[in-house]
């Protein structure tokens, strides 16, 4: 791949910018300066390159991890609070679209008020995976309700519960307590407030919400709230993993 081409999938301009980058000799590739823009490159997963000083890892296509903080919209374009893009650095928010391949962008959607674990592509193969309930890719909901739990709530929940927008009963794939105002919740679908309907509907209210898991990945308490990181493999494959333990 022509070296200003790389720059160009990796959201660092257009072409034209991207060639005047490496005229101007701002770039090297793997800590050896570059100046021809036309230069054939390796591109591989891993392979590191320098642009105006930032220190890049060439991603053929982006996975990511986000700790969403409260106060930010899963959207592209927000309407009353900031984007959660505003936390990504420019190149992840400038990855270029093309064909069936969208730019980088939220799998689902966290209310502003969630936090938690989420993640962004521009694999949308990938997006498709893990976010069409025809997957049953398990969610957990660490959930902190107003009122203690009845004793009932948990069972009514298990054995599913109505909305007011639809008649069939939706059900908590798996839930327990362990405090009396505390919940953890798990979702294979994602209905527009689920958490908060579900639990509405057993006579509580929910007065934080924290997603801390999706299929085998778990947030890690190491990732700061606000901070993003590049998934791996073996993250990327845990996400396919959808057993859930029903508890009572």
């Amino acid at each position: 791949m022509q070296l200003q081409q790389l720059l160009f999938s990796q959201g660092f301009g257009t072409r034209r910018v991207c060639a005047g980058l490496v005229e101007q000799g701002l770039v090297s590739v793997e800590g050896r300066a570059c100046d021809d823009p036309f230069e054939d490159v390796e591109a591989v997963d891993g392979l590191r390159f320098r642009v105006q000083g930032q220190d890049w890892t060439f991603h053929e296509k982006a996975y990511v991890l986000l700790h969403k903080p409260a106060g930010y919209e899963c959207s592209t374009r927000p309407s009353a609070w900031p984007s959660i893009m505003t936390l990504l650095p420019a190149p992840l928010r400038q990855r270029p679209a093309g064909g069936s391949r969208p730019g980088v962008q939220p799998i689902g959607r966290l209310d502003q008020d969630t936090t938690g674990l989420l993640l962004l592509s521009d694999d949308g193969a990938f997006i498709h995976r893990v976010s069409s309930p025809k997957h049953h890719v398990p969610k957990v909901y660490e959930v902190t309700l107003r009122h203690p739990l009845e004793p009932r709530a948990i069972q009514r929940l298990l054995d599913g519960v109505v909305l007011d927008d639809d008649p069939k009963p939706v059900r908590a794939a798996a839930c327990e307590s362990d405090a009396p105002t505390h919940l953890r919740l798990t979702l294979t679908e994602g209905k527009y407030h689920q958490v908060k309907r579900m639990v509405a509907a057993v006579g509580n209210r929910v007065e934080a919400l924290h997603r801390s898991r999706i299929g085998g990945l778990a947030l890690s308490p190491e990732l700061p709230s606000g901070q993003w990181r590049w998934l791996t493999g073996e993250e990327r494959a845990a996400l396919g993993q959808s057993t859930v333990a029903r508890n009572a």
